[in-house]
């Protein structure tokens, strides 16, 4: 956990002009329509603003801050120092209206029932103890609540031949196409050596999602094909061997049925 952490404090900076980007380009708006249609499909006829929102693993802060201007009353974590200290700058005015909090996502400091949304980005992957995660983000969701985790199966290359040479590929197209690789540079083998360590880089995703989800007596949808929606040109090419997939659960109200889409 501790080199996990000293990693991502010194990536911070870099990770943050990431965020910035999308910011200030249309995927902005793309991640505001997907946020903002997922949980009013889910709550409709509320109104955002009446919906407690936790980010799990908020980083530089892109989610946090779409969903201070959707209106949401927004807590959002992260364990990492450097990166919260990212987030409430990019978030500028909006600062204010959020909670940043230095928290580790397997354990939270909420009490039970605490929120309406769940939302999480390129975190679960990271994790020493996904289940954990998962257990205590169905802990503090209150009944009817809603869990949105976009993630991929980062890191598979490192235990699988042929994922290896997709992302092989991937490389070469993201070189040839001109775009920025952020697969490539310093410190990226210190990422490698910690992705060999953590137990999701071995797993195949999003089944493993699923099965321990339906475990803890959510339902649960899976989009696989979510990246089409939410990835930027550079993106589809940079990332073609690892696309995103959404895991959307709800925790239901006592008496209902289980169901898996």
């Amino acid at each position: 956990m501790n080199e996990n952490r000293a990693y991502w404090a010194q990536r911070a900076p870099g990770y943050s002009q990431v965020n910035q980007k999308e910011l200030r380009t249309g995927q902005h708006t793309v991640w505001r329509h997907t946020l903002s249609e997922k949980i009013l499909e889910q709550f409709p006829g509320r109104c955002l603003e009446e919906l407690h929102v936790l980010e799990a693993g908020t980083g530089p802060g892109f989610f946090a801050i779409i969903l201070a201007e959707l209106g949401c009353n927004v807590t959002a974590i992260d364990l990492t120092p450097n990166m919260l200290a990212e987030a409430k700058k990019n978030a500028g005015s909006l600062a204010s209206k959020i909670r940043f909090m230095e928290m580790n996502a397997e354990t939270l400091d909420f009490t039970d029932g605490s929120f309406d949304v769940i939302v999480t980005r390129n975190l679960t992957w990271n994790l020493p103890h996904p289940e954990n995660a998962y257990r205590e983000w169905e802990r503090v969701l209150k009944p009817g609540g809603l869990l949105l985790n976009f993630d991929a199966n980062w890191y598979n290359y490192l235990f699988d031949k042929s994922a290896r040479d997709a992302y092989d590929e991937d490389r070469r197209n993201t070189a040839e196409q001109g775009f920025k690789d952020e697969n490539v540079g310093e410190n990226f083998d210190v990422m490698e050596d910690i992705a060999r360590r953590i137990p999701l880089s071995q797993v195949s995703r999003p089944a493993w999602d699923l099965e321990v989800l339906l475990g803890l007596g959510l339902s649960v949808t899976v989009e696989e094909d979510i990246w089409q929606q939410v990835w930027s040109e550079e993106e589809k090419v940079s990332f073609a061997s690892t696309p995103m997939f959404l895991v959307k659960a709800v925790k239901l109200e006592q008496g209902n049925v289980l169901r898996q889409i």
